[in-house]
């Protein structure tokens, strides 16, 4: 297993989701999102393994650019915006090769390992 969890340094659902695999020894590489982002190839595997942008997106955040992101229709036009601002993303983004969720999925984890 080769886990990644990007998140936010202030994030509870981070710390719940880093706490999940350290409790089972499991190792993970962890990576502050506001600070160092997502590459290209990351970003598009975890679109990819999520089912799209709008799963990204954190829709409860009471930043102006998510209620702008609710009025548009282009997909891409959103993921551009999303990939550049990395603090409108929903948090944790746990990866496992092409795997990925979003958000605390213990449900989900339990079957990676």
């Amino acid at each position: 297993m080769n886990i990644q969890i990007f998140g936010k340094s202030k994030c509870f659902q981070t710390k719940k989701a880093e706490r999940y695999f350290k409790e089972r020894r499991i190792r993970f590489q962890e990576v502050d999102l506001l600070k160092f982002g997502m590459s290209g190839r990351e970003f598009d595997s975890v679109l990819h393994a999520i089912g799209g942008i709008d799963e990204l997106i954190d829709w409860e955040s009471s930043d102006s650019e998510v209620t702008l992101l609710r009025y548009m229709d282009d997909p891409e036009a959103k993921a551009d915006k999303v990939f550049d601002n990395p603090r409108l993303m929903k948090t944790p983004i746990v990866r496992n090769g092409r795997l990925a969720t979003v958000g605390f999925c213990p449900e989900v984890w339990k079957g990676w390992e």
